[in-house]
This record gives structure tokens, sequence and C-alpha cells, in this order.
């Protein structure tokens, strides 16, 4: 018993073994690494997937710029051969190159068929004019025989194989005593209204002869003359036979009159293309009269300025009458010039 005693009083005397304060350095656990393949699979792919789109080019859009042709050539220099006219009289005039003396031939019954017509889809392309300066040379200058379709040089042409544009057009509103081939225009019109023209009278409009009335003889002339540039109107006389028709452009209609002259519709007329006279129409005169004040206004306007149309239809804005006004000061303090003489700068 007396054992048992002392025993327990020497377990109660020892102090309680406490856990050690020291910690060490946590061990790596295999918890922390994925060890399911599937969650790594997919871990794997996704980096793949983002370096690939890291690495993957930007889509670039190429723009692919048409390269304009070279003008073909329209006909053969040996079917150009000039041959002698055949006699008709008694007597050659070599200055006219035509006989005298004769009969009387009819002008309308004598005309023959134009050799060749331009096609301007297949027709059209650079050529030495447009490899030159602008404003040197024919550079600015279109080909006769080119509209005519009877040009053999192609691309070794010094003229232009195209249609006149809106940049022709402006290039030659300072130059009105020449058509777009560069020909010199007269004071007045042959009786006939053929040839070059004149210089006095912007003439837009073409009459047109000798047609094949049929039901849809408007829509045939608008088709044949809307290939050589933008048409205002055109009038078709069914009981003559006679279409009137107006371009856009002065130069489209210098252009037409000569590819048309001798050519035939849909059916084997002989077309007679001259330049029409005034109309004497009072509202077609006052529509022309309208639109030479606006192009000159057009004009007046790009002379100017875009500013200075501003000034003076009063359209300027706030800032500008102010810094208008600083600038008349002369640089004056408290000098204010009149409205009158700000009006002038």
């Amino acid at each position: 018993m007396a054992e048992v005693v002392q025993g327990a009083r020497v377990a109660l005397a020892a102090p309680p073994k406490s856990p050690s304060r020291k910690r060490s350095s946590p061990e790596p656990e295999e918890s922390t690494t994925t060890t399911d393949p599937t969650t790594a699979l997919t871990t794997t792919t996704t980096t793949n997937t983002a370096n690939t789109s890291e690495e993957r080019p930007q889509k670039k859009t190429k723009l692919i710029r048409r390269k304009r042709r070279p003008a073909r050539p329209q006909i053969d220099a040996a079917l150009l051969a000039s041959k002698p006219p055949p006699q008709t009289g008694t007597t050659f005039n070599i200055w006219y190159n035509k006989w005298a003396g004769g009969d009387r031939e009819d002008a309308a019954l004598s005309k023959t068929k134009a050799l060749g017509r331009c096609n301007v889809r297949e027709d059209s392309g650079w050529t030495a004019a447009d490899k030159q300066q602008s404003g040197g040379g024919n550079s600015q200058v279109f080909c006769l025989f080119f509209a005519r379709g009877i040009c053999p040089k192609g691309h070794e042409c010094t003229y232009l194989h195209r249609l006149p544009g809106v940049h022709d057009v402006m290039g030659q509103a300072g130059n009105s005593t020449v058509d777009c081939f560069g020909r010199d225009k007269f004071s007045d019109y042959r009786d006939d209204m053929g040839g070059v023209g004149s210089f006095l009278r912007q003439n837009r409009t073409l009459y047109v002869g000798r047609i094949h009335v049929t039901d849809d003889v408007e829509e045939v002339v608008a088709r044949h003359f809307a290939e050589w540039g933008a048409i205002e109107r055109i009038r078709v006389l069914t009981g003559r036979g006679v279409a009137f028709v107006t371009y856009v452009n002065e130069a489209n209609a210098q252009f037409a009159k000569e590819a048309m002259a001798h050519q035939s519709l849909d059916h084997d007329e002989i077309l007679n293309v001259r330049w029409a006279t005034l109309d004497p129409n009072p509202l077609s005169q006052k529509r022309e009269a309208q639109r030479i004040e606006e192009q000159a206004a057009e004009a007046v306007r790009r002379a100017l300025g875009e500013k200075a149309v501003r000034q003076i239809e009063g359209r300027e804005s706030r800032e500008e009458v102010q810094a208008r006004r600083i600038e008349s000061s002369m640089g004056l303090e408290g000098y204010q010039a009149p409205d009158a003489i700000c009006q002038l700068l």
C-alpha cells in the first residue's frame, strides 16, 4: 500500500511533457501538386492555346490595286493607206482632194460608214502621254483617232486613250479656245454645224440625224451615246428621225461627236452627227443661263477660298469673328476697328 502511494506521488511530481514550440520548415505536401491527369491535361492545353494566340500573327488585309493595262492598237496601219477618190467629174481639185465639173452629187448618199468604232472597255489604257509630266507635251490632249476607233499605235501613242474625266474638264476650263483633242476652235460655227465648233459658246448638245425609227428608239439612242459620258437629257423627234443629246460636260460631247460620226445604231443607218444650234425654247435658255451662273459662282468660290466665302455669306463662327477683330486692331491696345474695316480683312 505504501509503495502504491509513493508511486502516485512521483507521477504527480513529474511535470507533463509540453509539445515543442520549435516549428520546422513545412515539407512539401503532395496535395499541392495536381496529381489528377485530367486536370493536368486541361491546364497544359489552356497554356498552349494562350501561347498559340500570342504567337499567331495579326490578320492583315491586302489591298490589291488593279494595274492599268497598256492601250492596244485598234487597227492595222496598212488599212489606213489613203486611196484616191473615185472620179465623179472632169477636173481634179488638189486643194479639196475631190473631182469638180461633173454632176452634183448628193452629200447624204455619198457618206460611207466609218472604218472602225472605239470600244472604251477594251481599247482604253495607258499611253506615252500618261508618262509625261502634267501640263507638258500632249499629256492633256486626247487622241482623235482613238475616238474614231482607228489608232494603230496603241500604248506608243503620244495622246491619251481614255474618256475625258472631271479632272480633265477642270484642267481645260481655263482654255476654251481648243477642244479636248487640241484642235483650235473658231469664232463662229460652220454653215453645216460641223467641225470643231466655236469658242464663243459652250455647246454640250449634239444633233443626231438619219436615225432608223423604231418603237424603242429612245432607249437605243441612250444606250449608244451613254458610252461616251454622263448625259443630262435626250430628246428624240420620232417623226423626223432626229435626236438631240445633251451631255453634262462639253468635253464628253466633243468626244462623242467624233466617236459616233458615220456610225450606226442597231441598224445599218449612217448617222449624221453635228453640233446643235441654240435652243429657241425660253425655258431651255433660262436653264442654260442659270447653269452658267452657278458655274461662275463655283469658280469664284474656289478662287476666294472657304474662309472668305464664309465671311461674305455671314457664316463665320464666333471664334473667327473675334480673331478678325483682333487682327484689325493693328496691335494697338484699346483700339477697335470699325465694322467696315473688319469686313475688308
